[in-house]
């Protein structure tokens, strides 16, 4: 079994990590920082297996954190500056994420730190059964849920509870069953690589659709077809993208 520690002074920080982990059946306990003073406090108390570190920090920083931490300790540094880096790698950080990062970067930085976990501990059968469970889990990459970040908040979105996602920039309206729209800090080129294509499908360069939820396609005039869901709303499947017609159609 592995402890983790997380030591990030923004509480959202914290919670985001601690949701990527919560469910990994090896990870015996999670304990949180929200200093500097308080992560090497943390560390020396409860000798946590991995570090998740951010950089700046109040009190003491998160680089010389990681220069006094027990040297059992395997780092990772998740942080939104990227200045830090050489300074990272030269004290052995295993990875160094840049915030906001996307769940599957976050976790095969994660599998990596298992992994050197398991080599300072030569051959250990429960780390190797740790890492054969992370390798598996990290496979899978399509999502069941989206985890929406608002100030204070996080939320817990269902996949299959969007009708379709349509692009605002840098960010994704989620259309859900219930009518409302939820504002999500992701591309729909990120969402597309996350969501599973045999459930969702891109039939618009600002739009991707549940497939379950198209019950009738209209061609129009100008070579596109709408598309009805069953909420009503209507969709454009656009003619760059008519090659999934047939697809739609099975």
């Amino acid at each position: 079994m592995l402890n983790v520690l997380i030591a990030d002074d923004e509480n959202l920080a914290r919670e985001s990590v601690k949701l990527l982990l919560e469910d990994i059946p090896y990870i015996s306990d999670i304990f949180e920082a929200n200093d500097g003073h308080q992560a090497l406090q943390k560390a020396i108390e409860y000798q946590p297996d991995i570090v998740v570190l951010d950089v700046e920090m109040p009190g003491i920083s998160g680089v010389d954190v990681a220069r006094h931490l027990p040297k059992k300790c395997v780092v990772i540094f998740a942080t939104a500056y990227n200045n830090y880096a050489i300074e990272a790698f030269e004290l052995n950080a295993i990875d160094y994420v840049l915030k906001p990062f996307e769940d599957t970067r976050f976790l095969a930085s994660f599998q990596r730190a298992v992994q050197r976990c398991q080599e300072k501990e030569a051959y250990n059968p429960r780390l190797q059964e740790a890492l054969s469970q992370l390798t598996s889990r990290n496979a899978d990459v399509h999502k069941k849920r989206l985890v929406v970040k608002d100030p204070g908040r996080i939320r817990l979105i269902d996949v299959d509870c969007i009708q379709y996602i349509a692009g605002a920039g840098n960010y994704a309206e989620l259309h859900l069953e219930d009518g409302r729209t939820v504002l999500h800090r992701e591309t729909l080129c990120e969402l597309e690589r996350q969501l599973n294509p045999d459930d969702f499908v891109r039939i618009h360069r600002s739009t991707i659709a549940k497939r379950k939820s198209i019950v009738e396609l209209r061609p129009n005039d100008k070579g596109d077809y709408l598309v009805m869901l069953e909420n009503g709303d209507t969709l454009t499947l656009s003619r760059r993208n008519r090659d999934k017609l047939e697809e739609l159609m099975q």
